[in-house]
C-alpha cells in the first residue's frame, strides 16, 4: 500500500494542473516543491515578464500621447516600486495556486524531492529528510537557464535575476536571440536603459518566419536597441564598475550588466533519474511516449523536462492529458499541430502554423502568400515610425490556411482567434467571406487579396 496514488515533483504549470486533475478524478495526490508554487511562468517567467513589458511600453505611450493633444512633464520611473508591485502580484497568484490545490485536496509539501526507487521519493527541507511512497510519480521540474562555458561567465545574470535587480543599470547587453532575449531587450530599452542585443546567428528568432524576424529586428533598431547579429561573446572581464566583452569579430564593448538568454535546459540533475535508469537525451530531457510515460513504467514527465515547445499552455495540456489517461480511464494525447504563440517583443508578434520557409518546402509552387503592411491608426497622430506586418500562407490546392503571422500592436490577442480558425481547417475563401471589424488591425486578415 502506497502513501499516495500520484505524487508530483515540481509545482509549475504542468505539475499543478496534473495533480489537481488527478485529485478531481479521485486519486490521493501529493506534490512537493522546494521553492514557490507556480513555477517559472508565475514566479519568474510569463507573468512578471508581461508586467514588465507593460511597464516598459509606457515610455512610448507617453510620447504618443502628445500627438493626441496631451502634454505633461516627462514621467519618471520608480524601479523599486515596480519590483515591489510585481512581487505583490506574483505572491497573490501563488496564494491562489495554493488555495486551488488545497480545495482539491492535493497535499502540498515544501521540500525538494528525489527518487530513491520507482515508488519512493525522498523529501528534504530545513528540518531534514523523510520518504513517501506513490503508485505513480510525475517529474515536472521544468527547465533552468543555461550558460555557455566561456571565461568570466560568472559575471552574467539570467532572466531569473533580471526581475529583481537592486537598481537599473545605465547600460545592459543581452546575449541571445530567442523569445526571452528579444523580450528583455525591449523591456530594458523601454525602461530607459541603453540596450544592446548580441546574437550569434544570421537573424534573431530562429525557427520563426524569416520576414517577421527581419521586421522585428528593424523595428527594434528604430526604437534604439543596438542589435548585432553574427556576433557572440568570447570572454567577460570585470573592469571596475563595468564589464568588458570580447566579441567574435575581434572588437570589445563596455557594459554595466550582462544578461544571457541563450536557452534553457531540462531541470533533471540530481533527482535520482540516472540511478533509476530513466532514459534521457544528452541534454537531460526525459524521453517519454505519447502518454508521457518514461521507460520506467510508473514514472511520467510533462512540460519543459521533456523538451518540445517550452510554453506554459503546452505543459498544462500535457499535465491534464496525463491525469485523464491514468486516473479517468480516458487515454488522452496532445495535438501539437498549429500551436499559436506570442512573443512580447516591441512590437509584439503573434504566430500560428507554418512559416513561409517551411510552407514553401512542404507545398512548393502550390503555396500562396498573402501579406499586408501598414501603419496602425494609433500611430498616425502619434507620429511613431512603426509599421505592422500581417502574412497568411495558403495551400493553393485545398485553399486551406496553413500559417498566419503578425507583428504589430495586439498581435497576441488577434492570433488567438486566427488559431481557432486554422485549427478548424478554415480556407482563404472563408476568411474572405468574413465581414471585417472596422477600423481594426484584425480586419487585415479578412481583407488580403
Amino acid at each position: 500500500m502506497y502513501d499516495y496514488d500520484f505524487f508530483v515533483i515540481g509545482a509549475g504549470s504542468g505539475g499543478v494542473r496534473s495533480s489537481r486533475m488527478a485529485a478531481t478524478y479521485g486519486a490521493k495526490v501529493g506534490l512537493c516543491e522546494d521553492y514557490r508554487v507556480g513555477g517559472t511562468c508565475v514566479i519568474r517567467g510569463c507573468v512578471p515578464k508581461k508586467l514588465y513589458v507593460y511597464a516598459s511600453e509606457y515610455s512610448s505611450a507617453f510620447k504618443d500621447a502628445e500627438g493626441f493633444g496631451w502634454s505633461a512633464e516627462r514621467p519618471k520611473l520608480d524601479w523599486q516600486k515596480l519590483v515591489s508591485n510585481k512581487e505583490d502580484e506574483i505572491t497573490r497568484l501563488e496564494g491562489l495556486y495554493g488555495k486551488n490545490l488545497d480545495n482539491h485536496d492535493v497535499e502540498i509539501i515544501k521540500a525538494r524531492g528525489k527518487l530513491l526507487d520507482a515508488h519512493t521519493v525522498e523529501l528534504t527541507d530545513e528540518n531534514g529528510s523523510r520518504t513517501v511512497t506513490a503508485d505513480k510519480i510525475l517529474i515536472a521540474t521544468g527547465a533552468w537557464p543555461s550558460f555557455p562555458d566561456i571565461p568570466g561567465i560568472e559575471h552574467a545574470i539570467s532572466s531569473n535575476e533580471a526581475f529583481d535587480l537592486p537598481e537599473l543599470p545605465k547600460r545592459i547587453t543581452v546575449v541571445g536571440g530567442g523569445y526571452i532575449a528579444v523580450e528583455f531587450a525591449g523591456i530594458f530599452n523601454g525602461l530607459g536603459v541603453e540596450t544592446s542585443l548580441l546574437y550569434r546567428g544570421e537573424e534573431i528568432l530562429r525557427g520563426f518566419d524569416l520576414e517577421v524576424r527581419s521586421k522585428l529586428r528593424d523595428e527594434m533598431v528604430k526604437k534604439g536597441v543596438d542589435v548585432r547579429i553574427n556576433t557572440n561573446v568570447t570572454e567577460i572581464k570585470k573592469d571596475g564598475d563595468q564589464y568588458i566583452l570580447k566579441l567574435t569579430d575581434g572588437n570589445e564593448m563596455a557594459t554595466d550588466l550582462v544578461m544571457y538568454a541563450t536557452g534553457r535546459q531540462a531541470n533533471t540533475k540530481n533527482i535520482g533519474l540516472e540511478e533509476l535508469g530513466v532514459k534521457m537525451k544528452p541534454n537531460g530531457e526525459i524521453i517519454v511516449d505519447e502518454y508521457y510515460r518514461s521507460n520506467v513504467d510508473n514514472i511520467f514527465a510533462v512540460g519543459d523536462v521533456i523538451g518540445g515547445m517550452q510554453l506554459t499552455p503546452i505543459a498544462i495540456k500535457e499535465g491534464a492529458a496525463l491525469a485523464a489517461t491514468q486516473f479517468n480511464d480516458t487515454p488522452t494525447t496532445v495535438n501539437y499541430d498549429h500551436i499559436p504563440t506570442a512573443i512580447f517583443s516591441q512590437p509584439p508578434i503573434g504566430t500560428v502554423g507554418l512559416s513561409e520557409e517551411d510552407a514553401r518546402e512542404k507545398y512548393g509552387d502550390d503555396l500562396k502568400v498573402f501579406r499586408s503592411e501598414y501603419k496602425s491608426m494609433k500611430f498616425t497622430l502619434a507620429g511613431r515610425d512603426e509599421r505592422s506586418l500581417i502574412k497568411m500562407l495558403v495551400d493553393g490546392k485545398t485553399d486551406k490556411v496553413v500559417g498566419a503571422h503578425m507583428i504589430g500592436p495586439d498581435s497576441a490577442e488577434i492570433i488567438q482567434g486566427i488559431a481557432v480558425a486554422i485549427k478548424c481547417g478554415a480556407t482563404k475563401a472563408q476568411f474572405d467571406d468574413t465581414v471585417a471589424v472596422h477600423p481594426s488591425s484584425a480586419e487585415e486578415f479578412v481583407l488580403m487579396k
